[in-house]
């Protein structure tokens, strides 16, 4: 079942944009995020609801510490295309939209099935993972708890779950609590602690994007936003509308604008994933591995 777009929300919340609000908003973006805390993350509900949509690839950094190395063909692209503003993503796939509690409970156990699927013919399973709340633009008034839950496992499917209104079903807490199926995102170890004060239900195996990019190319210090990974490894711009993305994710049924969002951001840390794992682990130059013997003695 398609959903029409719902603009119900559009009218109060959007007077809230103000332009002193939204250069804050950058403001809070622009500053490097805290070293993530330990990662810790139930209830139940899903129907499941399809929308299609379209696809997927941008330049290595030259690390002058590393040597040489051959990259998908896709870096090759990016490459000769630094200079050219990329073309934005948008998941073409199918996107699964669950509300209730017997939904998001029928869609967790389908993925869990596809999971299943995976693990056999791959042995590892990962998925990109992300999830949306209601922000608060009062002083003293806390943000929302997390109302929107998307998982994406490949290019075809993205599960978007609106748990605000279902709560944590028992498959998707089997899912999340799983330390076999990885899931990847940036800043995810956020999201985890978020979700675990929510709802108490911990969520396991996470790898942070930023991390493995760093760890990739030999740098310790730098902070990726899903958005810079988006252009750096597979040649897209991640679009990152405020008065979407500071919605209210938190009002049934999300709008079109809504769930597409939510998909292609998931969808995003699942195929960065797929290319960072793909390549080797930076080598540390000889003379840094030896002033760090040094520093420690």
């Amino acid at each position: 079942m398609e959903f029409k777009e719902n603009n119900s929300f559009s009218l109060d919340w959007d007077d809230r944009f103000t332009e002193d609000v939204i250069r804050l908003m950058d403001a809070i973006e622009a500053t490097p995020p805290p070293p993530p805390p330990s990662s810790s993350s139930k209830k139940r509900k899903s129907a499941v609801h399809h929308q299609d949509n379209l696809k997927t690839g941008r330049q290595l950094p030259h690390s002058i510490l590393s040597p040489p190395r051959s990259f998908p063909s896709s870096f090759a692209r990016c490459q000769s295309n630094t200079r050219l503003r990329y073309p934005p993503l948008r998941f073409g796939g199918h996107i699964l939209y669950s509300f209730t509690e017997d939904e998001v409970e029928n869609a967790a156990m389908e993925l869990l099935k596809i999971v299943e699927i995976k693990k056999k013919e791959m042995g590892q399973v990962s998925l990109g993972f992300d999830i949306e709340w209601k922000p608060s633009f009062q002083k003293g008034i806390l943000p929302g708890k997390a109302a929107v839950m998307q998982i994406c496992c490949d290019s075809q499917y993205c599960y978007v779950m609106h748990i605000f209104h279902s709560g944590i079903p028992q498959s998707l807490q089997v899912l999340l609590e799983d330390s076999e199926i990885i899931k990847v995102g940036v800043a995810i170890d956020g999201d985890a602690v978020k979700v675990f004060s929510d709802y108490k239900v911990s969520v396991n195996a996470l790898e942070d994007l930023s991390d493995l990019a760093n760890q990739k190319f030999d740098s310790d210090c730098r902070h990726w936003s899903l958005a810079a990974l988006t252009e750096e490894f597979i040649c897209k711009e991640l679009p990152k509308p405020k008065k979407i993305r500071l919605g209210n994710w938190e009002l049934y049924p999300l709008s079109n604008a809504q769930l597409q969002y939510a998909a292609t951001d998931a969808f995003a840390s699942w195929q960065i994933y797929q290319v960072l794992k793909s390549l080797p682990d930076a080598v540390k130059d000889p003379a840094d591995k030896q002033s760090e013997t040094i520093s420690s003695q």
